[in-house]
């Protein structure tokens, strides 16, 4: 799936990749609230990385990579079962091996590359609350998107989107919804000055078919690791790319912003939801 959302003129294009990480359930088929048990998320996540080198280059680089593995004679059952399968192996960080997880971040650490990440705890409250309707999970999603996105429309440039298909929360009515939540963001700030100047380009596509959607997944494993389990050792390789993980409702800490993780407010595991 293709689309293009016009903002307004366009200059330099900017290539960027989507992946979401956890669930976004609340409750199971009878009704019972199933949040940390076993199989679902105690939170909901999605990431966005920007590639700043050529992105054909990394591309082929991972699809080597991929082929190095899929012949190697040392492997894992799971992995060879993988690679048996329709789309055949690719990677994906929960189902990867610790030792191909460590190989692929350490590739990951070579790149140019820069990622932000925005998470959501899912407060039971808000399952019911009418302004949030996380009861719908597209409208989960393009809530999370759209402040995921928001800081992105303020430059000239266009914007290539590449989005994780993830059923009917990326198809192309939701994604618009996100975008156009955006920008009313924005607009809803009294010192903005600056008109939106971004043209959105956006394909929407399966993990299996786009290499680079491995790196995204590798990020946002990475991250869902320290709120989920409070592990912090995959995420400190490659610390020094994500330059921002918003904690969208840690209402504890939206003192003096103390919810957005910088370089300058690092993250740690201190964010373990338990």
């Amino acid at each position: 799936m293709e689309s293009e959302f016009v903002i307004m003129r366009k200059s330099k294009t900017i290539h960027k990749f989507i992946d979401e990480s956890g669930d976004p359930v609340f409750y199971n088929s009878k009704g019972i609230y199933t949040v940390g048990t076993s199989g679902v998320s105690k939170s909901y996540g999605i990431g966005l990385l920007t590639m700043e080198e050529d992105c054909d280059k990394v591309r082929k680089r991972i699809i080597k990579f991929q082929e190095e593995i899929s012949n190697s004679i040392f492997l894992d059952h799971r992995i060879e079962k993988r690679i048996s399968s329709r789309s055949g192996f690719f990677f994906h960080c929960s189902d990867d091996t610790a030792e191909i997880r460590r190989y692929f971040f350490n590739y990951i650490r070579t790149l140019n590359c820069s990622f932000k990440m925005i998470v959501a705890r899912k407060i039971q409250n808000y399952y019911d609350d009418s302004s949030h309707n996380f009861q719908d999970e597209s409208n989960f999603y393009s809530v999370l998107l759209s402040h995921l996105l928001k800081g992105n429309l303020q430059q000239i440039q266009t914007i290539n989107l590449n989005i994780s298909e993830r059923g009917r929360t990326t198809n192309n009515k939701n994604i618009d919804k996100a975008i156009q939540n955006a920008i009313n963001l924005i607009k809803t700030k009294p010192n903005l000055r600056t008109p939106v100047n971004t043209v959105i380009k956006y394909r929407v596509q399966k993990a299996s078919l786009e290499p680079l959607l491995s790196i995204v997944d590798y990020f946002c494993w990475a991250v869902q690791r320290v709120f989920e389990k409070g592990e912090i050792e995959y995420f400190d390789m490659v610390r020094d790319k994500v330059y921002l993980v918003y904690d969208i409702y840690d209402t504890k800490n939206y003192s003096q912003s103390k919810n957005y993780y910088t370089l300058k407010n690092p993250l740690t595991s201190n964010v373990h939801i338990k």
